[in-house]
């Protein structure tokens, strides 16, 4: 009789946990989830058409993208608008810069061991253990799949000994995780630290930070210019971008943002580089101004770490980050930036030489 009711248990399949679109693990509570919960029959079949659309675009393995991208240059502006905005999966947005098998796999045996315990201690997991990629499998089988962020992180490390590794790209590797494979993974990190497409990354992550420390000018100059105001406000408080901002440029907003925000950023962001995150940090100044321009130095620092959900709307936040233009006016601030520094290559090289 015991027999049977064990065969009659082994036929019958595990139950999965409720997910929300994105697959992380629902809470059990009563509570809504804002924009991630309740979907009409309309939006799924719009998710969809542009999913189809990204995949038409792409070709099979990404072949016509190349194709796509110079036809479609004679008119970007209306193009651009109108396709890069799209909340379709990250992993359909990008071509994937690949090698060969081997040479990511002697990258992750060669890595040194104590990266491990710096990983562990980085965030990415409180961050993104809920998801079903974890969350699924049984305990053993949850270490192996929590080692797969670890082994691209080491394997960077390994391909590229002057950056290293360092904390804020833990949530960049695990945002890439939940859309592609591991090694493909490990190429596109490659991909945007080196510049295969857009400005290099690397810069974010080598001794000094350089290229944050850039951006953090950049954007300085663009609050006291697109919001006067509240650039006055934070110059009394004593208020500077490294004190809110930084974590917005190393992690392109995967840090602590929402994700069904983060991932609508990082659509845009693959297609069109590094202004997005200057136009979202822009937007949200601008969305939170009034209650902003009102709070001293300690609520102040809370507040722009903290920014209400209806801030976190993106149907609301992306179009006003939109129709802020700051391309020429960031070309600009660098190379204001670069009389008085110095060229990016120039500190990185100042920087990596031995004392």
């Amino acid at each position: 009789m015991e027999k049977k009711r064990v065969e009659e248990q082994e036929g019958v399949p595990v139950a999965l946990p409720k997910v929300d679109r994105f697959g992380f693990v629902k809470q059990e509570t009563g509570a809504t989830d804002g924009p991630t919960k309740s979907r009409s029959a309309s939006e799924h079949e719009r998710e969809e058409r542009r999913i189809r659309k990204w995949r038409k675009m792409i070709g099979v393995g990404g072949s016509d993208w190349k194709h796509y991208s110079e036809e479609a240059s004679c008119c970007q502006e209306e193009n651009k608008e109108r396709n890069s905005r799209l909340s379709t999966r990250t992993c359909l947005a990008v071509n994937i810069w690949q090698s060969g098998p081997s040479a990511y796999e002697s990258r992750c045996l060669r890595a040194t061991s104590h990266l491990r315990d710096i990983c562990f201690r980085a965030g990415y997991y409180q961050r993104y253990f809920s998801h079903i990629s974890f969350t699924y499998f049984l305990p053993t089988e949850t270490w192996s799949r929590a080692k797969i962020p670890l082994n691209v992180l080491k394997a960077y490390s390994v391909y590229d000994r002057d950056v290293g590794y360092v904390q804020g790209m833990g949530f960049v590797a695990g945002l890439l995780l939940l859309y592609m494979s591991e090694e493909d993974a490990f190429w596109l990190l490659v991909a945007l630290l080196k510049g295969a497409v857009h400005a290099p990354m690397e810069g974010l992550y080598l001794v000094g930070l350089p290229l944050v420390q850039q951006y953090l000018f950049q954007l300085d100059h663009l609050v006291k210019e697109y919001l006067p105001k509240l650039g006055e406000h934070f110059a009394q408080e004593m208020i500077n971008p490294s004190m809110y901002a930084s974590q917005w440029f190393i992690t392109v907003f995967s840090y602590s943002f929402p994700f069904h925000l983060a991932l609508r950023i990082w659509d845009v962001f693959l297609f069109e580089g590094v202004k997005i995150v200057f136009k979202v940090g822009l937007a949200l100044l601008k969305y939170c101004h009034d209650d902003l321009v009102k709070l001293p130095f300690e609520k102040l620092i809370h507040a722009l770490r903290n920014f209400p959900e209806d801030a976190m709307n993106p149907d609301m936040l992306l179009p006003m980050a939109y129709s802020i233009k700051v391309s020429k006016r960031l070309e600009e601030l660098k190379e204001e930036y670069e009389k008085e520094n110095g060229k990016l290559s120039d500190r990185i090289r100042q920087k990596m030489q031995p004392s």
